[in-house]
């Protein structure tokens, strides 16, 4: 099968912010996985100023994407996605529906969503090989992209993928592209524009409003086609881009005892989603009859989506 990746526009927008740093302790996992120097460009991963034909595209994003995320849109978009009334199919259709879908958002890789799915889960199990919930947390966590397509309403990149952040509260200045939030109409407002705005210390990640995209909306097909996933997972699946935090330890201040807990697997998770970005194929028939035996375990034949 040949898949045509669509190439970025150039917008042109010249970058001013400082390069993220990597620390090479940070990179030391516990399962031993061999980190890469560079991602598929030569680069440093998540290196948002490094010069090349994604750069403009990616920063353009992310203007678009801190002017518009704010907390009614927010609201108004988790109303109507929680209804769950677009498709119904299983697990693994899903997956095959991401072939058509890049990540525009994204500064490291390029390739269509199912090889870096089948990338993450197969590291994963390598080198975690009893915890198949989290070699299926993988092989799903990326899913919600099917915003994408047109039967789940077509909506723009900026509204599905990229880093995600609170929405109620200040706008934290480790959040990538940070300054674009000065036009956001939540920037000014007193009810959300302080350290705990609409939310309390200690109140729990559950109850804070994220911006909209992927990762909040493959949270509620999980949660509520009723997976037997365990709480870490569901963690992992709606915070996986909430790199302020599990990067950065911002926002710490609104989590609870329950999700210190879950963020500990969630820093495992993130290294496997980010460093084994890469251009190596993965053989899909050959593992497709275990990931198929693991999504009968904890999921429902059909979701609604």
């Amino acid at each position: 099968m040949t898949i045509l990746i669509e190439q970025l526009h150039d917008f042109g927008v010249e970058a001013d912010e400082k390069k993220v740093q990597i620390d090479e302790k940070e990179l030391a996992l516990d399962g031993g996985f061999m980190v890469p120097e560079t991602n598929s460009f030569g680069h440093t991963f998540r290196d948002y100023d490094a010069e090349g034909e994604r750069q403009p595209g990616v920063e353009n994003f992310y203007r678009v994407n801190h002017i518009n995320q704010s907390y009614e849109f927010v609201t108004k978009m988790r109303e109507e996605y929680s209804k769950l009334n677009r498709v119904e199919m299983s697990i693994w259709e899903c997956c095959e529906l991401l072939n058509d879908v890049v990540d525009e958002s994204d500064p490291d890789l390029d390739e269509p969503q199912i090889e870096h799915l089948l990338q993450t889960a197969e590291a994963i199990r390598r080198d975690y090989p009893d915890e198949d919930w989290l070699h299926l947390t993988g092989l799903i966590h990326d899913l919600g992209k099917v915003l994408l397509l047109p039967s789940f309403g077509e909506l723009p990149q900026w509204a599905v993928v990229g880093d995600t952040f609170p929405v109620g509260c200040a706008f934290d200045e480790s959040i990538v592209h940070h300054k674009y939030f000065k036009e956001n109409p939540d920037y000014n407002n007193p009810a959300y524009n302080t350290k705990y705005g609409a939310y309390s210390e200690g109140c729990g990640l559950n109850n804070i409003l994220m911006s909209w995209g992927h990762d909040d909306y493959m949270y509620l097909v999980a949660k509520e086609n009723k997976t037997t996933l365990p709480s870490a997972a569901l963690f992992i699946i709606r915070y996986h881009s909430f790199y302020a935090l599990h990067r950065s330890g911002a926002y710490k201040h609104l989590m609870n005892e329950e999700d210190v807990e879950n963020l500990k697997w969630l820093q495992i998770f993130n290294k496997y989603d980010l460093y084994s970005k890469s251009k190596v194929r993965i053989d899909v028939e050959k593992v497709k009859p275990y990931y198929l035996s693991l999504i009968e375990k904890y999921f429902p034949a059909k979701l609604r989506w």
